[in-house]
């Protein structure tokens, strides 16, 4: 597939120098796999912590693991809006550029301070968490002008490595005991070392610079005037002004009712997701409410931790960015944010009673990585959609702040229940009832602008 034809004002010689539009794709992949590091916390909270019969050097406790995590998730949606602003003004190939030197900076400067709580909080929720959210705006907002015939799905393809990046990272840093390879992370004389485990922050870090910087080479706008082959977009509608409508600043954004229900549909999405990425492994090995109540032993649960954590989750949130951004565009925004939230809500609250079987915990952490995923090719995409494309990679920012929200609720909000000895369902249940409001929600939003 070619990017064909175009506006008059684009004429066949400038059509021959475009680049081929599936480029930016694996461009955009190659940057999202990096991104995703985030989502592979959950195998550094044991080295970090400890576990039973498991001792660590760091000894941090489950809320300072759950709070570096919150704090780049965080940092990582105020960053959209920064990444947003500054790709508008000094070019997106720049931005992500930054980007990608912040987060692997970020995860250097981690390696290197040893068991020092706050620089680790520094290094990771504050440096790298910035890096990904400078990076992170670029593929989408690039993408929906390169691919105005198909928002939905290229916003879940531009976002797709995200989710699967996670499934590489968890998987070289701690693999599950029946693959039969040692990770990154091992114990040494049945301790988790402050060397070993900064080691592999070192690595990550430069791997994700590399990653990155390939990535943003062909993360360019199309040229202005510049359609699909075969795509006629929809009549410019004007005001009496003869100012375009559905194209909405930031500030005419903010004033409209649609973005608020967005805003919260999304934190509520995040909230519940996060939360169980967060603590997908602490869940598995709970005392409560894990896999050892009921008859496993502690080096099984560990396995159907991993696993769930690497494999399950991080594969499904891949698959479920794009299948949810093509479903999007068949059967519209709404009906596809209402079902997800519905079908989210009804699996936060299946997922407490997956402990007494691996594969119904496999199974459930694959839909909720299915369904959490739905929300990164659907509020961009309903963002383009009801505010238009021309400022999203600026407009998504701010609906994206509701994910730092979220990131911060969720997987924190599950740490102090675990620390306060308390059992899973004080997270889960309240999150799964916000599921169902955000459905609700749904009902009353609109697919174009009031």
């Amino acid at each position: 597939m070619t990017q064909g034809t175009s506006k008059t004002n684009v004429t066949t010689k400038e059509q021959k120098k475009v680049m081929n539009r599936w480029i930016v794709v694996i461009g955009a992949i190659m940057i999202q796999l990096a991104l995703g590091a985030i989502y592979a916390w959950s195998a550094f909270t044991t080295p970090l912590q400890g576990t039973e019969g498991i001792l660590s050097e760091f000894a941090f406790s489950k809320t300072e693991t759950q709070a570096i995590f919150s704090a780049g998730l965080a940092t990582f949606a105020i960053f959209t809006i920064v990444g947003g602003r500054l790709s508008k003004k000094y070019g997106p190939r720049n931005i992500a550029i930054l980007g990608g030197i912040f987060l692997g900076l970020g995860y250097i400067i981690a390696g290197l301070v040893g068991a020092n709580f706050p620089l680790k909080l520094v290094g990771i929720g504050i440096i790298a968490g910035a890096g990904i959210g400078l990076s992170y705006v670029v593929p989408i907002a690039v993408g929906v002008k390169w691919f105005p015939d198909k928002k939905g799905l290229v916003s879940g393809l531009a976002v797709a490595g995200f989710g699967l990046g996670a499934f590489i990272w968890i998987l070289l840093a701690h693999p599950p005991s029946l693959l039969g390879f040692n990770g990154l992370i091992q114990l040494q004389n049945g301790m988790y070392t402050v060397a070993n485990v900064d080691q592999t922050f070192i690595f990550y870090g430069i791997a994700f610079l590399i990653l990155v910087l390939i990535g943003s080479l062909v993360m360019v706008n199309p040229p202005k005037g510049w359609l699909p082959k075969g795509f006629i977009p929809a009549q410019e509608k004007k005001d009496e002004k003869g100012k375009i409508i559905n194209s909405a600043t930031p500030k005419e954004m903010l004033s409209s009712r649609q973005f608020y229900l967005l805003w919260t549909m999304f934190f509520i999405g995040a909230l519940a997701g996060l939360m169980v990425i967060g603590n997908i492994q602490n869940f598995a090995k709970s005392a409560t409410d894990g896999f050892a109540t009921h008859g496993f032993t502690v080096t099984a649960a560990a396995d159907f931790a991993v696993i769930g954590a690497a494999i399950c989750l991080p594969i499904f949130n891949g698959i479920g960015r794009i299948a949810w951004g093509q479903i999007s565009d068949k059967i519209g925004r709404r009906k596809a944010l209402m079902t997800m939230c519905i079908f989210q809500g009804i699996m936060m609250l299946a997922f407490l009673y997956t402990t007494v079987n691996p594969y119904a915990f496999y199974v459930a952490a694959a839909l909720i990585g299915f369904n959490f995923g739905a929300n990164f090719a659907l509020f961009p995409a309903a963002t383009a959609d009801t505010f238009g494309s021309e400022n999203v990679g600026l407009n998504y920012g701010y609906v994206f702040t509701s994910y730092g929200i979220g990131g911060i609720v969720g997987p924190i909000l599950a740490g102090i229940v675990q620390d306060a000895g308390l059992g899973f369902m004080y997270a889960f249940i309240p999150a799964a009832l916000m599921c169902f409001f955000a459905a609700f929600l749904a009902v009353l939003y609109k697919e174009s602008s009031e």
